[in-house]
């Protein structure tokens, strides 16, 4: 069980781990942000394309099936 503390020595506990804490530059956030938003646009044309060619291959199969 964790013990009680006072608020007061929480947030300087809370302050310290903080200060601990290596933060990105803001170069590295926006090439961060540029990289997923290109795999987003990626990943968003491969499901496409993938639900595209499984969509034409099943209307394919119940079409010949007829």
């Amino acid at each position: 069980m964790a013990s009680k503390s006072n608020p007061f020595a929480f947030l300087q506990q809370v302050r310290a781990e903080t200060s601990k804490v290596t933060w990105p530059s803001r170069r590295e956030t926006m090439i961060s942000t540029i990289m997923v938003l290109v795999m987003v646009v990626f990943a968003a044309l491969f499901f496409f394309a993938a639900d595209q060619l499984i969509g034409w291959a099943l209307s394919f199969v119940l079409n010949t099936s007829n």
